[in-house]
């Protein structure tokens, strides 16, 4: 084990990436409810998309680990799921069976670049700064999700956004929040972990012993439901690979292809700058496994009833945790395969338990800001628009899309064309399609 996943390299230890999957494994788990919740609106049995779901997360982050040995996680992507959902099924009326063979082409396509190196070289086409900001956008991000999970921040239609007024809920966040940051600025081991368990049995007395949005009648955040749920293998196989395949359903595959590609590259981007997992030449560390175990989790997902698989931000946690290889992803695999059986138990972790830790993920992600050159604005400009269109749009991948297009165009509009590659025009391109097709 030392030697494969080349811990003393990496100048970490077994207890510590054993901490760190659990981290990771706590801060992602939600999927395992969310996907279902939401995918299940096509009209797709709830048990079986979250059947399916677990097996994307265990297949897909185990691959992760020990073909890739990256600590990343691969799960169904938030955003591809409401793609499925809201604009395929519900808005173009695509059967869910069709839109799942649409889901499993796109990972076909993705399979294919990935063997022949194409997503490698999109990767390393992106320019530095615009990785940076990437990263640090992403961090924003995270940081955006979890106070939004804890409500602190809450819709407004005044100033668009707003903070919560002060409630048990919110309490409990805070303190969650604030023994967290202690626990890390202490530097001690397994902060984050320790973290999460710490709101959550702040957060059992809620709707018990005290109020949450109200002072009577609010639902208890920390609630048993049992332990045993028997998993449902009805989805295997129920994607029509025929239909799927029809010209009126290729927008459909292009966009799963683009979505996908770009949110997977910029998030992998964005954590192996962030936490320095580069190889001799600067660029993330075994990008292609990486990138043909993200198109194996997209081919997966539609074989077996769900959405996209993609690397997962909330992998920040537990690299901020500590890890470093793939033992971290391969951890986390295997906690999420007993919840095949066990799924109830999730719901003893409330959102504002792994809130504080996606808060206090944005601090390290913001990190590799500090290697742009804010002094040269040619460069400075896009990586600005691409820092904070993340957070702002409430996606990753217009974040980069906009950063991509205005760096050519201020590239090209200031004379200096050699900085200006192929491989970006022809990402460019596909930006300018995106858009056109959204």
């Amino acid at each position: 084990m030392l030697t494969y996943f080349e811990l003393q390299k990496n100048k970490t230890t077994v207890g510590t990436e054993i901490i760190a999957g659990i981290s990771s494994f706590l801060a992602t788990s939600y999927i395992i409810v969310v996907n279902p919740s939401i995918l299940s609106q096509t009209g797709m049995p709830f048990s079986g998309v979250l059947t399916a779901t677990v097996l994307v997360c265990f297949f897909s982050s185990l691959m992760m680990g020990l073909y890739a040995r990256n600590p990343i996680i691969v799960a169904p992507g938030m955003g591809l799921n409401a793609f499925f959902t809201f604009s395929a099924v519900l808005g173009m009326d695509v059967p869910w069976q069709v839109a799942l063979g649409a889901v499993f082409w796109s990972g076909v396509v993705f399979l294919l670049l990935s063997i022949f190196n194409i997503r490698t070289f999109i990767v390393r086409a992106i320019p530095k700064p615009l990785r940076y900001a990437i990263a640090a956008g992403i961090g924003l991000f995270i940081t955006l999700i979890g106070f939004a999970n804890a409500k602190f921040i809450v819709p407004n239609s005044a100033t668009i956004l707003g903070v919560s007024s002060l409630n048990a809920t919110l309490l409990t966040f805070l303190a969650g929040l604030l023994v967290t940051a202690v626990l890390v600025a202490r530097q001690v081991k397994g902060a984050i972990l320790i973290g999460i368990l710490f709101t959550t049995l702040a957060a059992y007395p809620i709707g018990r012993w005290w109020g949450g949005e109200t002072a009577t009648g609010i639902e208890p955040l920390v609630s048993w439901q049992g332990i045993f749920a028997a998993p449902d293998f009805s989805l295997l196989f129920q994607l029509d690979f025929v239909n799927s395949l029809q010209w009126s359903v290729l927008p459909v595959i292009f966009a799963f292809l683009f979505t996908d590609m770009f949110d997977s590259v910029s998030t992998f981007v964005g954590l192996a700058e962030a936490a320095d997992l580069l190889d001799e030449n600067g660029e993330p560390q075994h990008v292609k496994r990486s990138l043909l175990t993200d198109a194996v989790a997209t081919t997966l997902a539609g074989l077996v009833g769900s959405s996209s698989g993609t690397a997962f931000i909330e992998s920040a946690v537990g690299i901020e945790a500590g890890g470093r290889t793939g033992l971290t992803a391969v951890v986390a695999a295997v906690l999420f395969l007993p919840f095949l059986f066990l799924a109830p138990l999730l719901s003893v972790v409330p959102a504002i338990a792994t809130a504080p830790a996606l808060v206090l993920v944005g601090v390290f992600m913001v990190r590799p800001i500090t290697k742009i050159n804010w002094l040269q604005l040619d460069e400075a400009i896009p990586a600005f628009l691409a820092l904070v269109l993340i957070p702002f749009t409430y996606s990753i991948t217009q974040g980069i899309i906009w950063g991509f297009l205005s760096y050519t165009a201020i590239k090209l509009a200031t004379g200096k064309y050699k900085e200006v590659s192929v491989a970006l025009l022809i990402i460019d391109a596909f930006c300018i399609l995106a858009l056109v097709l959204s």
